[in-house]
């Protein structure tokens, strides 16, 4: 059974509106809303790889930058 995205109550499929319904705040979504609210929600974790990267763009960036 889904959670609420919004209050972490259980949600429960109703087949006539075809949308989940949040038991505790009310909250009415379509399943592809809920995916979408759940991904907005989720938090973004960078490896130490990815961060690793990016700081040396950023380097060779402003490396690049102080010599014009």
């Amino acid at each position: 059974m889904p959670y609420c995205p919004e209050c972490g109550g259980e949600m429960q499929y109703t087949a006539t509106t075809k949308c989940y319904v949040c038991k505790s705040c009310g909250l009415s979504v379509t399943h592809q809303e809920l995916i979408e609210l759940r991904e907005k929600l989720r938090p973004n974790f960078e490896t130490e790889e990815d961060e690793k990267k990016k700081e040396q763009r950023e380097y060779l960036k402003w490396w690049l930058g102080k010599k014009k």
